[in-house]
């Protein structure tokens, strides 16, 4: 167990070292930080906190440094978090408004939260295999062109341009877009295959061809949507922190590539403390990232978790600042999609 006084010079030694990266001696924390006590009683606390393991020195007189089990034990130990200023609120709420669609939502997302954290964000795609049909649109371009459309509840909407090998009629088209909309909508994406078997069948031998390619072009959105997908940004936040790695950002990049890695990281990470997920160095459980860290949060629509964000970036990152980039955006996002249901 951790006296309180030591866990203070903990905490001031994270957080100096957080602002500065630079070993952190005793006299440099009695200046910057009142602590109340005799600059023996700090060296006297580090030495508890070097034989815990907390914190390492690089030299022997050099000052110290946190250790990944020190950020653990400073993280588990913040106390309150201090929200977001109202003009970065403002900032990510007026960003995010003026998204066009749910893809550009996730794009704006990612950049937000990479600009607010200095880290590398990943925002995932609502998990869009739970997602239902809202409406299916066709739309006459020519003889024997069409447009079809196909909008999700939460608000992705994805098309394509189908050639048909015959002339498309306007009745065909008022007929099996009402089917389609009777068939599918409000059910979910996972569903749509399964209801569309025989349906080709109750059209006329001359029309099948032009309902075939429609109905396979369909299947190809809904498939597409139901893939897991992330966006991620701010790779050059972790290049401009090179140093942090310990030579080893080469091998980050290369994970983050991966975004089946990511993907399984984020699904991994449950809220807990502070309402997020976060893993430190080796937690993370991958050789390439033990130099980093992660935090997570889930983002809703209509009360359930569809997808996660985080940032991940060295594990000398500001926790304090990172929780409360990483839920407030979370919210918001959360609070947009229930306005776009």
């Amino acid at each position: 167990m951790i006296p309180d006084r030591s866990l203070d010079v903990l905490r001031a030694i994270v957080q100096d070292f957080i602002s500065s990266n630079q070993p952190v001696g005793s006299k440099s924390l009695l200046d910057r930080h009142p602590l109340g006590v005799s600059a023996a009683t700090v060296r006297n606390d580090m030495a508890l906190l070097e034989e815990e393991e907390l914190i390492t020195g690089l030299h022997t007189s050099s000052g110290l440094i946190p250790t990944e089990k020190g950020y653990r034990l400073f993280v588990d130990h913040l106390g309150e978090i201090k929200p977001l200023s109202s003009p970065e609120r403002n900032a990510i709420e007026s960003f995010l408004d003026e998204a066009s669609d749910l893809d550009d939502v996730v794009e704006r997302t990612a950049r937000s939260l990479a600009q607010l954290t200095n880290a590398l964000a990943l925002v995932q795609y609502p998990s869009l295999g739970r997602s239902s049909v809202r409406h299916i649109e066709l739309i006459p371009l020519s003889e024997k062109r069409v447009l079809l459309m196909l909008i999700v509840d939460s608000g992705r909407i994805q098309q394509l341009q189908i050639e048909s090998p015959d002339a498309i009629d306007e009745e065909l088209i008022h007929q099996l877009r009402g089917r389609l909309n009777g068939m599918l909508a409000g059910g979910q994406l996972a569903g749509v295959e399964e209801k569309l078997k025989g349906l080709t069948e109750e059209f006329s031998a001359e029309r099948r061809g032009t309902v075939n390619k429609i109905l396979d072009s369909l299947k190809s959105l809904v498939e597409a949507n139901r893939q897991e997908k992330l966006v991620v940004s701010g790779a050059a936040n972790l290049v401009k922190q090179d140093q942090d790695f310990s030579g080893e950002l080469s091998k980050v990049l290369e994970a983050i590539e991966e975004q089946v890695v990511l993907l399984k990281l984020l699904d991994e990470l449950h809220s807990d403390q502070f309402g997020v997920g976060l893993r430190i160095g080796s937690e993370l459980g991958l050789g390439n990232l033990t130099h980093t860290s992660l935090v997570v949060s889930g983002y809703e629509k209509s009360g359930t978790e569809v997808a996660k964000l985080g940032v991940l970036g060295p594990t000398r990152m500001d926790y304090s600042g990172n929780i409360a980039s990483v839920r407030a955006v979370a919210r918001y996002l959360t609070k947009l999609l229930e306005g776009n249901s």
